[in-house]
């Protein structure tokens, strides 16, 4: 238990921290690389170019300062980090790794404000919580081993099947090199994999939601190939996995991990909304509650930029035609002359549940978010105003996901 002038000391650091926080983070990043680049295999080094890991670290740690008396307030996002930090493997020896990097930082940063009371303060309040995410981290370690099937760390997966979905998305069938089982996971859940990237020379990982429902002898992830942006370089992983990665080739695959999946400790109707490869996790949950018999009211609404665009597309619509529970609509921001009304979407334009709220808002659902960040905010806003309780509405953080590891 930290005493109340740690408390205060770390607290009175949140106003620096806001405005001064990704300076630091980028100092932290670049310091701790030099002095330990064996992490670099552990980072994602395209979130490390583009600047949202700093961002997620910097965020965190103010928020860490700010509700320092009651870090239960961060729940949630720790139990995300949580997650990805079982994901990617990371274990009790990093801690002292990173408070060593993280200290040394906010002397190096901060310069005469950083006094010595102030870093041990810091010291004390890093310890706490690093204590805290082991021991999550231990019991979801437990779990994961204990599952039949289940492993920790990385297990070699061999492609059965690779399948375009659409212009820009492939899904790859994935089943166990060693020939063993494939462990449960929940609906909506992710796997981390890691390929070599010989540009980097690194190995590299990434997180995909699962895509299929769980229950089978394979798991099924679908990728997203990322091209070049004005400012940021083409995905290197999401890029390779595509041109190389063929069947019968080998991945790494840690085991899944996510807090964002189908809540099943009740029968509330469903209602899954998506943007672009947002649909993967929607997709898994979807095809659950379908090979569960689940009889449930289900919505699905899935925005894209056209047909070309469009993953899964026959898949759901089938869906729907043959599941009285199940309505479906599909929003086209970009409708092309191929595309057409009532076979390929239902509405132009972007995701609108206003208006489809006699259709998309359920009595007592829950509602499933996937998407980019704006997306999600924007859908998030929209049901908030149509009524919908905070609480009923689950969200997925695709990038490094609040999760600044």
């Amino acid at each position: 238990m930290l005493s109340p002038q740690i408390r205060a000391l770390v607290k009175a650091t949140a106003p620096v921290l806001k405005t001064h926080g990704v300076a630091l983070t980028r100092h932290f990043y670049a310091r701790m690389f030099d002095g330990n680049p064996e992490l670099k295999h552990v980072f994602n080094q395209g979130h490390q170019a583009g600047g949202e890991q700093q961002q997620a670290l910097a965020g965190a740690v103010a928020a860490y300062a700010e509700h320092i008396d009651d870090p239960s307030v961060l729940a949630p996002v720790v139990t995300r980090i949580v997650h990805k930090h079982v994901s990617l493997g990371i274990r009790p020896e990093h801690y002292p790794i990173v408070g060593r990097h993280l200290l040394a930082s906010i002397r190096e940063v901060l310069g005469e404000a950083a006094t010595d009371e102030l870093v041990d303060a810091w010291a004390a309040a890093y310890g706490q919580l690093a204590d805290m995410l082991i021991a999550e981290e231990a019991r979801l370690y437990a779990e994961s081993a204990a599952k039949p099937g289940g492993w920790t760390g990385w297990r070699a997966f061999r492609v059965v099947g690779k399948q375009p979905e659409s212009a820009d998305i492939t899904s790859f069938y994935l089943a166990p090199a060693d020939g063993g089982q494939v462990p449960d996971y929940r609906p909506g859940q992710y796997v981390s994999v890691r390929i070599f990237v010989p540009e980097l020379g690194l190995m590299q990982p990434r997180q995909y939601s699962l895509s299929d429902a769980p229950g089978q002898d394979r798991l099924r992830i679908s990728v997203k190939r990322e091209p070049a942006g004005a400012e940021t370089p083409a995905g290197r992983v999401s890029n390779a996995l595509h041109d190389r990665l063929q069947e019968g080739g080998v991945l790494d695959v840690a085991p899944p991990q996510g807090d964002f999946h189908l809540r099943e400790d009740n029968a509330a109707p469903v209602v899954l909304v998506s943007g672009g490869v947002g649909l993967t996790p929607m997709v898994s949950m979807l095809n659950h509650l379908v090979s569960t018999d689940d009889p449930r009211q289900i919505r699905f609404v899935h925005g894209c930029r056209n047909g070309a665009a469009h993953a899964m597309k026959d898949h759901v619509n089938a869906v729907a035609a043959a599941r009285g529970n199940v309505r479906k609509a599909v929003f086209y921001e970009e409708v092309t002359r191929g595309d057409q009304p009532g076979r390929d979407y239902d509405h132009a334009g972007r995701v609108d549940l206003h208006a489809i709220r006699d259709q998309a808002i359920v009595p007592d659902a829950d509602y499933y978010l996937c998407g980019p960040a704006g997306f999600m905010r924007a859908q998030r806003e929209t049901l908030l105003a149509l009524g919908v309780a905070a609480d009923r509405i689950h969200a997925e953080a695709f990038g490094s996901g609040g999760a600044p590891v």
